[in-house]
């Protein structure tokens, strides 16, 4: 859960990096939420409760686009990528490309993007 609020209190930070860890609880806990939200929705679509839930995912999933957009570019950086990469996921299966980019273990040591997350510590030159 710490990863999850780490990534909503770094949600207008694009720069520096993401370890994997952070990255995959932060969209597994909003995957939980968005679930979490749909499944009530779906029991009560037809009512006035239906309409408030689906209010309350729009509004949830409006909010989270900003957050989940900076994690995945500090992922991105933390593979020594450009999160202009990102824009690779507007073409037919380009999101499996990103998929398998946040996949990869970070680079070792610093980058232009900043230290490495997992070892922050860790001198430049011990690449």
């Amino acid at each position: 859960m710490d990863w999850f609020v780490m990534a909503w209190s770094r949600a207008i930070d694009f720069d520096g990096r993401s370890r994997r860890k952070e990255y995959w609880m932060f969209s597994l806990f909003n995957t939980l939420i968005c679930i979490a939200l749909t499944i009530p929705y779906l029991m009560f679509a037809r009512t006035e409760a239906g309409t408030l839930l689906s209010i309350l995912l729009f509004g949830y999933e409006l909010v989270s686009i900003v957050p989940n957009l900076s994690c995945t570019v500090r992922r991105l950086h933390d593979t020594d990528r450009s999160g202009w990469w990102l824009l690779i996921g507007l073409i037919p299966l380009g999101g499996l490309i990103i998929f398998v980019f946040t996949l990869l273990d970070s680079e070792p040591g610093a980058n232009e993007y900043g230290p490495n997350p997992k070892f922050p510590q860790q001198p430049a030159w011990i690449a």
